[in-house]
């Protein structure tokens, strides 16, 4: 039963009104350069490859270079799958005038929300010569906290550029 409470429907209005937009929102994910197909293909061709080797050395007598083959293939297919369930790991970041609002969420769905005040937080960026950025936090008080980690750092230099400009818009 829907509420036809004219007191509630003007709270919501004036809660809309002083909703300030937002002027940074961004997903961040893991990159992933290999898809499904792509994983099939390469463990089934690593497969396929360790049975004709290990078939050879299971008919000269060396049966248990067969075995081995196979627990290559093995640790090869849980070392992508563990890739993959860590690729599903990702942050949310947004900045308004008022507030910002990080959440980040564990390959397990886990989320944990952090929420700063945009006037009173610095982001840091640290750089090295060579390789460019390798670390970004927002630092409000005494709280640090670490973003993007997961990045590729074409990504991390894109990201840091148009964060730190949503950053000095929303302090203005």
């Amino acid at each position: 039963m829907k509420n036809h409470n004219p007191k509630s429907a003007s709270q919501q209005q004036s809660a809309d009104e002083n909703q300030q937009p937002t002027l940074f929102s961004a997903k961040l994910y893991p990159h992933r350069s290999l898809g499904r197909k792509g994983f099939v293909f390469l463990i089934s061709f690593i497969a396929v490859i360790c049975l004709a080797i290990g078939g050879f050395f299971w008919s000269i007598g060396a049966w248990p270079v067969f075995g081995f083959l196979g627990l290559d293939v093995l640790a090869i297919y849980i070392a992508f799958k563990v890739n993959y369930r860590d690729a599903r790991a990702f942050e949310e970041v947004s900045i308004s005038r008022q507030e910002m609002r990080i959440l980040k969420t564990s390959p397990s769905g886990t989320c944990k929300t952090y929420t700063f005040n945009p006037i009173w937080t610095r982001f840091l960026v640290k750089r090295h010569d060579e390789i460019g950025i390798t670390s970004m936090e927002i630092l409000s008080r005494k709280m640090r906290l670490r973003i993007g980690d997961f990045l590729n750092p074409h990504d991390r230099e894109s990201f840091a550029r148009e964060f730190g400009a949503a950053l000095a818009s929303a302090k203005r």
